[in-house]
């Protein structure tokens, strides 16, 4: 398993023919379709930076185009996936049926007293990059004013955030206090 190496290195080292530099992240997933399954996509959003993006620029690449939904499907890493549901549910009608299909699942134990996954899987980020996304997660989605909800910063619809959720990220703070992951400004909204 390949440890933090970002996108488009990951898919460069994998794949050298691919020329990933200068890109966006969509352009370098596109470019990976091509060469491995030989596949053109129709349409391609290369402006976003953030999940707040992803969704508002893929809004306005649907509107351009004339292309209307009553379902959708939404691929994304398992750690933002359910930001990203409920960005586009802030922005979608209730009778929208939003597919979610995370691209993966993991699952992490602990061995020799550090955190391991029980399977590899390709491509994955290091154990503690993928703490690091988990734990970022749950300020982002609770619903109050540091937040990314309507009492907060207002980037997504409502999401309740289970008790036993809260509860087992205060505890996994105290542990990993330093592997909550703040939002890098680079990437804010404009």
């Amino acid at each position: 398993m390949l440890k933090d190496l970002h996108l488009k290195n990951f898919v460069h080292k994998e794949y050298p023919t691919i020329i990933t530099d200068n890109l966006p992240e969509a352009e370098v997933f596109n470019r990976y379709i091509k060469t491995v399954y030989g596949l053109d996509v129709d349409y391609l959003e290369t402006e976003s930076t953030n999940c707040g993006n992803n969704i508002t620029n893929l809004l306005e690449l649907l509107k351009k185009n004339n292309i209307e939904f009553k379902s959708i499907i939404l691929c994304q890493d398992a750690t933002m996936q359910h930001r990203m549901e409920a960005g586009l549910r802030k922005y979608v009608d209730n009778d929208t049926v939003i597919i979610n299909y995370a691209t993966y699942q993991a699952s992490v134990t602990c061995s020799d007293a550090k955190l391991v996954y029980n399977s590899d899987i390709y491509g994955m980020w290091s154990v503690e990059r993928y703490v690091s996304l988990l734990m970022g997660e749950i300020p982002r989605l609770t619903d109050d004013s540091d937040g990314y909800g309507p009492n907060g910063k207002n980037f997504i619809a409502h999401v309740e955030v289970p008790t036993k959720v809260r509860e087992a990220f205060t505890y996994l703070k105290a542990v990993y206090k330093d592997s909550v992951r703040e939002a890098n400004p680079l990437y804010a909204s404009k």
